[in-house]
């Protein structure tokens, strides 16, 4: 997504403006007052009607006209009209080949710059209450204004900033396993503060994102292990303590009593990226006991048990409180996208099967007591008959597809190139397990 993110240039009109991302672990000061700022460079192209089209956060190495030149050459198509303050860096898109054109701002408010609506948008949501004076809009807000083709180009922008904010996200805390979570009226929260010391979010992403390096995804899913998962309750918490009497405030979820919902109880969504992430790491144990734990159907196996979820056992519930007296008592049930990813988890993350176009991936990760197992997939009106054994080692060595044949010959990059011939075809899949030892 980074590298299609980074090919795609900007045109027509653009919004653009300069800011800075900085700011210590502690006592430090953000924004442009940082001792370790990071300048960027915020652009939004919109259409003719004003409304965004893409948008780019884009780390540069000061503001100068010669900064912003490479800049735009690299970002920006050459018929590019670009909107800006009078900072006489923007003046620089014309050595690219652009249009610039100056808004004087004065002492204008930016709510009473339409000009620069929706590159202070970007920006308002990607800065803490505690950064420069513009507009802190919340994603709910604009996807409220706006219909879901406009509000798109907002939230790929603020999911893009990656390539600048990685290197904030993998400080080092004082625990050196608890990611920090970021919020847009909150910043980054660190873990010496009294609520939502750990979010499950911010540790399973950094996994499912590929943003940490192996030591450090393993630490993070080890805090997430400690510190989230109540096995005696059968539930995941989302965060936790709660927040409740701060003055941290992070939205809408404080509005829930403390241990419910997104507020500290099990929110369904974020459990399943939790195992999904454990899979990730190849670690099967982990990945199919939480699994097991989000199964609805566990949770009504006595009457005892029934009584305590008290709602429908077979379909998924958005969350499980995690307060007493009502401790694991289902939530809002038929809950769509929860189902959704719970379906992701089983096929792709525990089946390991993936497909691109007409190619078949099978990458399972298995209980260790598991030889194997049958799938019967169809594609189109053809049907491949996949029979998976597993195979054991012990120790550390990783697991793993050890190889794939279909009718009899081997596969490259253990892959089925799908066909839809309406013959059958017969699939051998080995896998390596681990046990003794071993966390598969």
């Amino acid at each position: 997504m980074a590298e299609r993110e980074e090919r795609y240039l900007l045109g027509g009109e653009v919004q653009g403006d300069d800011a800075y991302l900085g700011g210590e672990l502690s006592g430090g000061t953000p924004g442009r007052g940082s001792q370790i700022k990071v300048p960027f460079l915020a652009a939004v192209s919109v259409d003719a009607d004003g409304h965004p089209v893409h948008a780019k956060l884009t780390p540069v190495s000061g503001f100068t006209r010669k900064a912003v030149a490479a800049w735009a050459s690299a970002h920006l198509t050459p018929d590019s009209v670009v909107v800006s303050d009078g900072l006489s860096c923007f003046s620089g898109v014309g050595d690219a080949g652009c249009v610039h054109q100056p808004v004087v701002v004065g002492n204008r408010k930016p709510r009473d710059l339409p000009d620069f609506l929706w590159v202070n948008t970007v920006l308002g949501l990607r800065q803490d209450r505690s950064r420069r004076g513009l507009p802190r809009l919340r994603v709910r807000q604009v996807r409220r204004a706006l219909p879901r083709r406009h509000c798109l180009p907002i939230q790929q922008a603020l999911q893009a900033g990656h390539d600048y904010a990685t290197p904030a996200r993998q400080t080092r805390r004082p625990s050196g396993r608890v990611l920090r979570t970021g919020c847009a009226k909150l910043g980054l929260l660190a873990n010496q503060d009294s609520e939502c010391r750990i979010d499950s979010n911010s540790q399973s992403w950094a996994v499912l994102s590929g943003a940490a390096d192996a030591e450090r995804a393993r630490m993070a899913m080890q805090a997430l292990d400690e510190r989230l998962v109540r096995r005696e309750h059968g539930l995941i918490q989302l965060l936790d303590p709660p927040f409740d009497r701060s003055d941290l405030d992070p939205g809408y979820i404080k509005g829930y009593v403390p241990g419910v919902r997104e507020n500290g109880g099990q929110y369904t969504h974020g459990a399943i990226w939790a195992a999904m992430a454990f899979a990730a790491l190849g670690d099967s144990r982990r990945a199919w006991e939480l699994t097991t734990m989000i199964n609805p159907a566990n949770h009504a196996k006595t009457p005892e048990a029934v009584a305590t979820y008290k709602v429908e056992p077979y379909v998924m519930a958005a969350d499980v409180y995690a307060v007493a007296p009502h401790i694991g008592r289902g939530g809002w049930t038929w809950y769509t996208g929860s189902a959704g990813w719970m379906y992701r988890l089983i096929l792709e993350s525990l089946l390991g099967l993936r497909l691109a176009v007409d190619r078949l991936t099978v990458a399972p990760c298995l209980p260790a007591h598991w030889q194997g197992l049958k799938i019967h997939y169809r594609y189109r009106e053809t049907v491949y008959h996949i029979a998976i054994a597993q195979t054991f080692t012990a120790g550390d060595v990783m697991g793993g597809v050890t190889g794939l044949r279909v009718d009899g010959v081997d596969q490259e990059g253990h892959a089925i190139v799908l066909v839809d011939d309406r013959r059958e075809h017969a699939v051998q899949v080995t896998v390596s397990g681990r046990r003794a030892g071993g966390q598969r």
